[in-house]
């Protein structure tokens, strides 16, 4: 290299070369810091990734409803008594408004991946002797797949929802002792009567948690609407985003623009959002301490070096090496001991992940989750080691700047 810059990168490759062990462990030092930080990044990232495809596998990301039924409290005559007691009204099961003209509303919007209407509702499932409670939910099999990749769960049979059929939550189907091929009766009440149908089963689905496995039953949306007294009706229109994270901003929009209750998937699972809030918190601290101790080590060697190198600054300086060319021949040590830890850091992070990859099972045999380390993360992670070399360069960089010539060549 030619320039300002050839003259300062050779001075900083022989002091590295001259003191190649300390050169050396520094180097293993700052991969070892690397190493941890893209490690770690990839872990958490990896179980987010894998808590949030387990919690939201089996529900929608936005659910709107019709707003609750509520008592209008009695005007008072006096204005001095209070009627503050009322009576909660029964909750019943209600239609979404004009939900046919929302749909494609809904569809339209950016956010928004899909979206699919379900009518859902409590019933009995019987089997001969057999009863169970059930929840009963009527969808549109092709909607409902692009919100919870409904045949992806299939463990017996294959997905179909043609009318007189349905799909059962597979420790259900246990429960009631029946396979795919047989037939369930489904039986609901609507005021005052009782309504049932026979329906066969198609397919038994693995919804990721055992109580909705265990009261799972899904039928033609149509058949639902019968069954629960809905003609024409929805109860709830289930959203998927493109991205989960912007559920709450967008149901907060949909609130103010549409008279419906809107709910996201982080107002429905707070305590998992405040434990992931807490592992990112616990990230950047982590993040955080091995930066600084990168930082520190890297300095305590150049500071080292500065001292060992005294005649040899005071040489240059008496050759005509200017102070801002001192000062940079540091700054380049920084840069070239945190460039070379970044780089055996990364792979070293790769290896990491492998291992955890091919070594860490679960009981099923398979990985507890799946982690890689994205070349975007890899990059931020090596270039902010490398900052942190040059920063780490700067007190001592300084402190070889402004040696005197004279008094450096005589010590």
């Amino acid at each position: 290299m030619r320039g300002w810059l050839g003259f300062e990168l050779r001075v900083a490759l022989r002091f590295l070369r001259e003191g190649r062990m300390q050169t050396l462990l520094i180097i293993v030092g700052v991969a070892a810091g690397v190493a941890v930080v893209a490690y770690i990044s990839a872990l958490i990232s990896g179980l987010q990734g894998s808590t949030l495809t387990k919690t939201l596998g089996a529900q929608a990301h936005i659910s709107l409803r019709a707003l609750d039924d509520a008592v209008t409290p009695a005007r008072a005559v006096d204005e001095a008594l209070a009627l503050t007691e009322t009576q909660p009204r029964v909750q019943r099961l209600r239609s979404v408004a004009n939900w046919q003209a929302l749909l494609p509303l809904l569809e339209q919007m950016g956010p928004i991946a899909a979206v699919s209407p379900m009518v859902s509702g409590s019933g009995l499932a019987l089997r001969g002797e057999a009863t169970q409670a059930i929840a009963l939910m009527g969808v549109e099999l092709d909607r409902y797949d692009r919100i919870v990749g409904l045949r992806s769960k299939v463990v017996s049979g294959v997905a179909r929802l043609d009318p007189g059929e349905a799909i059962l939550g597979r420790d259900l189907a246990a429960d009631l002792g029946v396979r795919v091929g047989d037939r369930v009766t489904l039986q609901t009440t609507v005021g005052s009567r009782s309504v049932s149908d026979a329906v066969r089963v198609t397919a038994l689905v693995d919804l990721g948690v055992r109580d909705l496995n265990r009261r799972t039953v899904i039928v033609p949306l149509r058949a639902a609407q019968s069954l629960l007294g809905l003609p024409g009706g929805a109860t709830v229109l289930d959203m998927t985003l493109k991205d989960v994270w912007t559920a709450n901003e967008l149901a907060q929009a949909l609130r103010q623009r549409y008279p419906y209750k809107v709910e996201s998937w982080q107002e429905n699972n707070a305590q998992l959002v405040s434990a992931l809030n807490a592992q990112s918190v616990s990230t950047a601290l982590i993040r955080g301490v091995v930066m600084i101790v990168v930082v520190l080590g890297i300095a305590s060697v150049l500071v080292v070096s500065v001292v060992q190198k005294r005649r040899e600054i005071g040489i240059l300086r008496a050759m005509g090496a200017t102070r801002g060319q001192v000062l940079r021949v540091f700054l380049v040590q920084g840069a070239v001991v945190g460039a070379l830890g970044s780089a055996l850091g990364i792979v070293l992070a790769v290896a990491l992940i492998w291992a955890f990859t091919h070594f860490v099972k679960g009981s099923d045999g398979l990985p507890l989750f799946a982690i890689t380390l994205p070349l975007a993360t890899a990059l931020k992670v090596a270039g902010i080691a490398t900052v942190c070399g040059v920063l780490a360069a700067i007190a001592p960089a300084r402190r070889a700047a402004a040696m005197d010539p004279a008094q450096a060549i005589r010590i």
